[in-house]
């Protein structure tokens, strides 16, 4: 016990040295919350329609809105691969999305998020949905968390699939490593994650804590307990999404009530961009192209904000382009937390959060889509590299069914690959050539000008190469160097 307390401190003391300013006298604590395919602009500080979120313009407020923030894949399991790891999700061989049939996983020898607090000594729990592998040898208590309330994987993975809902298994919700109930009342999620959380805040106001929060809303099928439904403008998702805010109210409370408020770095993005098939049922990419499933902005590009008072400034924005990958090699420079030992993709970006003006140490982000790298961005240039795509097919969903239902309906369950995905949920697959945008004056991806600019499309192709060859690309049949295994199980 003498060993762990004073090595607790001397980290404290190696974390302050880090700061010039504002040194912490104590190791933050870290609240991580993901809200599941929320849009751009479902927050009223970037242009919500029909809904109110002031408890995120608060936290907006007192921290930064990082309006070039992405993610390393527009899809959920992938999206959670990376931040965790900190690599794209392509190096540790999880694209895609897992659902209650996969027997892979995360695999164990990779060094996650959660186990680099809890090597510290952090307090680790998580409340939501986990969907880096549904048998127990992947699980969070498995990877770091001490305590853990939530799915396995998707809630569409359910009675409520709009195509396959006969062949899905009841939906299991655990708590730790034992289900507690089979198909749970889902309008009570965000409300019964809620309450978990601020029982751990309260629990472990004494020590440092690491809570992740992974919120199951406001993936379809949607759900707003009875409190919320039918406040919103916006009807369902609306109040889904209020809902959704009111719980990031009470962490803050929770926050200010235990005087934690200035010791906790709190740290919101969604997980990928909105759905754009299932129309009302789906949130608002704002000026951005597409949605999830897409590497187009609408699919990569989410709503972020981080406060840490004294140290992320108050009431700024900041566009300057970083990726969720980078949340653990910088959190591990706050902290002074342990790096992996194997390569991370991600980078230190303290500069960006903290002091204003600091550049992305990033050249360029690659945004793949399954094993396809699709596109490049460097500064203000976003290259598109030829690819097919699913974008809405006609028109926009109702009532928690995909667009184009009737006519998708019947042919959905024999396709397979990207077709198959897009019938199954309301879309047509369509192709993009080598494009070129300036994403500085068009966000929204529609206007290809890799005509008046070879020079930029040239650099931008030689920055995809060593990518290329370290992660692969089945869109040019190369197969990367640098892939490590899943976890899979028999």
């Amino acid at each position: 016990m003498l060993r762990s307390f004073c090595a607790l401190s001397m980290l404290c003391l190696l974390a302050a040295s880090s700061f010039a300013e504002g040194k912490p006298d104590r190791l933050p604590n870290v609240i991580l919350i993901v809200p599941d395919d929320m849009g751009f602009a479902d927050m009223s500080s970037q242009g919500a329609k029909g809904l109110s979120t002031p408890n995120l313009d608060r936290l907006a407020g007192q921290g930064t809105r990082f309006t070039s923030f992405y993610v390393a894949q527009p899809v959920c399991t992938a999206s959670r691969a990376a931040f965790m790891s900190g690599c794209y999700p392509n190096r540790v061989s999880l694209q895609g999305a897992l659902n209650h049939t996969s027997k892979n996983g995360i695999h164990p020898d990779e060094y996650l998020l959660p186990e680099m607090f809890k090597d510290l000594g952090y307090a680790t729990a998580g409340m939501g949905k986990w969907h880096l592998g549904t048998v127990l040898d992947f699980w969070p208590t498995r990877n770091g968390f001490d305590e853990w309330f939530g799915t396995p994987y998707s809630n569409d993975n359910t009675k409520y699939h709009p195509v396959l809902a006969d062949e899905m298994p009841p939906f299991p919700l655990y708590e730790g490593e034992k289900v507690i109930e089979l198909d749970p009342d889902q309008s009570l999620f965000t409300r019964r994650i809620t309450e978990k959380a601020i029982s751990f805040i309260e629990r472990n106001q004494d020590r440092p804590f690491f809570l992740y929060l992974p919120q199951i809303m406001p993936h379809v099928p949607i759900f707003a307990s009875e409190s919320f439904r039918g406040r919103s403008e916006r009807g369902l998702y609306g109040d889904v999404i209020e809902e959704l805010d009111w719980s990031v109210g009470q962490l803050m409370r929770t926050l200010d009530r235990l005087k934690l408020t200035d010791d906790t770095i709190v740290i919101f993005f969604s997980d990928n961009g909105p759905w754009p098939s299932y129309g009302e049922h789906a949130g608002d990419a704002g000026p951005f192209r597409e949605g999830k499933l897409t590497t187009f902005e609408g699919g990569v590009r989410v709503p972020c904000i981080m406060r840490w008072p004294g140290h992320i400034p108050a009431d700024k924005v900041c566009d300057q382009p970083i990726m969720a990958i980078d949340l653990l090699p910088t959190l591990a420079r706050i902290v002074g937390g342990q790096m992996p030992t194997k390569k991370i993709d991600g980078l230190d970006v303290t500069d960006v959060l903290t002091k204003t003006g600091a550049k992305s140490p990033h050249e360029a982000l690659f945004f793949y889509a399954g094993t396809e790298l699709q596109a490049v961005r460097s500064g203000k240039w976003k290259l598109h590299f030829p690819h097919p795509y699913i974008t809405p097919a006609g028109e926009p969903g109702k009532g928690g069914k995909p667009s184009n239902w009737g006519n998708n309906q019947a042919q959905s369950i024999t396709q397979s690959g990207i077709r198959g995905i897009a019938s199954r949920h309301g879309g047509r697959v369509e192709e993009i050539d080598l494009s070129l945008f300036d994403l500085s004056s068009d966000p929204g991806e529609t206007k290809n000008v890799a005509g008046q600019h070879p020079d930029v499309v040239a650099r931008l192709k030689k920055l995809a190469e060593p990518i290329r060859a370290d992660l692969g690309d089945s869109l040019n049949g190369v197969e990367g160097t640098g892939i490590r295994a899943a976890g899979w199980v028999k």
